[in-house]
């Protein structure tokens, strides 16, 4: 019995292409901004996922609390060498490194721009800043721990031309008007800030900077992964008596992995809701629109609707009819704004990897997204279609024979 339900509802809908099409496009548009912004959600959700487990779970983060931007870049406080010593002495801690970076211009004979530059720590403390950015170099060689005026080039300094041109293996350019060799060109990272970047030592950013103890990141490895907690709530409480700050007060923060990605996850969440919700607007006009569609129908086959009644067809055959007949619209529409959706997302996740350089974007498919996707267009459609199906199971048989 549904299931010929269905076939009336679908052969009524093809002997009405035209007007059928023109009822689904705000369905299907609807459809479509919601399934690419849930789908590029989604993935970009799974890349950061990636991009932490790279940086593993025994790393802590302590940085000084700051404005906007970059840590560091825009510090209202800042951490000091006096501050990593006092971190180092916490037990269960098996490594530490301090990092600096800066804004500068650079300049490659007649082009000019601004970059950020990222100094690197010597010997083991530059192992773990290596280690936990995972950078690995792509040609030449690495800084080494007597190198003064020598520096790497991110991966966007080559394939993007930042400087104009291609950036080369001993291209002389000029940080701060002080001139370095290109040493080493590091492996694309998939962080678009990153791979804008020039490494350059740690001492040497100081002397041509004049921060002579600045640190702007500490990065803690611990010997236990376990006991990251306890470890981070102790380091918390060393540098509060060390930097004379009371409880929840403090001018610094101290960052786990897993809470670096749920604040990521967090503002995700909130700006995907926000555009789904203005997404979900097209929606409303299309099932607007599937009611007025309905509500012309009911009229136009009043006639056939008393018919129906005559040879036995109950007030409830008639609302289903329509409910489901609204419902297939509400379905079809879905379904080309599911393909549409997924398509637009691989879209933009080609863009981003060709133009951008980044894998933070990437469109994500499951068969939950597809079919869940179906489903709520068909609910939208069916519930937009209650009102005139109702109207439509309401109307008495003899009246409805009358009519012309």
């Amino acid at each position: 019995m549904l299931k010929d339900y269905f076939k009336f509802a679908f052969d009524t809908i093809s002997h009405r292409k035209l007007r059928s099409w023109l009822t689904m496009i705000g369905i299907f548009i609807g459809i479509a901004a919601v399934v690419a912004l849930i789908s590029l959600g989604q993935g970009f959700k799974q890349a950061i996922d990636k991009e932490f487990e790279k940086i593993g779970t025994d790393k802590l983060f302590v940085t000084a609390k700051s404005g906007f931007g970059a840590p560091g870049l825009n510090p209202v406080v800042k951490l000091t060498e006096d501050d990593l010593q006092v971190v180092k002495k916490v037990s269960g801690i098996k490594s530490t490194a301090g990092f600096l970076l800066a804004n500068s211009r650079v300049d490659l004979e007649d082009n000019i721009g601004f970059f950020a530059i990222q100094g690197f720590p010597k010997g083991e403390q530059r192992k773990l800043v290596q280690e936990t950015y995972n950078l690995k170099l792509k040609e030449g060689r690495d800084l080494r721990d007597n190198d003064k005026f020598s520096a790497l080039a991110t991966i966007g300094f080559v394939e993007k031309e930042l400087l104009g041109e291609n950036l080369k293996l001993r291209d002389k350019i000029k940080i701060n008007d002080k001139e370095f060799t290109i040493v080493g060109i590091l492996e694309k990272t998939g962080d678009p800030a990153f791979d804008r970047m020039l490494v350059i030592p740690q001492n040497t950013l100081r002397e041509i900077f004049n921060e002579p103890d600045k640190i702007d990141t500490i990065l803690v490895k611990v010997a236990n992964v376990q006991n990251i907690q306890i470890i981070a709530d102790k380091i918390k409480t060393e540098l509060r008596r060390f930097r004379d700050v009371k409880k929840d007060e403090e001018d610094f923060d101290i960052q786990t992995p897993e809470q670096l990605l749920g604040s990521f996850g967090d503002i995700v969440n909130i700006v995907q809701s926000v555009l789904i919700g203005i997404a979900a607007i097209s929606l409303l006009v299309g099932g607007v629109g599937i009611a007025n569609t309905m509500y012309t129908a009911v009229v136009e086959r009043t006639k056939e609707i008393g018919i129906m009644k005559s040879v036995g067809a109950q007030n409830k055959d008639i609302l289903l009819i329509f409910i489901i007949e609204s419902g297939l619209l509400g379905a079809i529409g879905g379904l080309i704004g599911v393909v549409l959706g997924f398509g637009l997302s691989n879209l933009v996740e080609i863009i981003a990897k060709n133009l951008l350089g980044t894998n933070l974007i990437e469109a994500y498919f499951s068969y939950s997204l597809f079919f869940g996707a179906l489903l709520f267009s068909f609910f939208i459609g069916a519930i937009f279609g209650v009102m005139p199906a109702r109207q439509a199971a309401l109307l008495q048989p003899v009246e409805a024979l009358r009519f012309k």
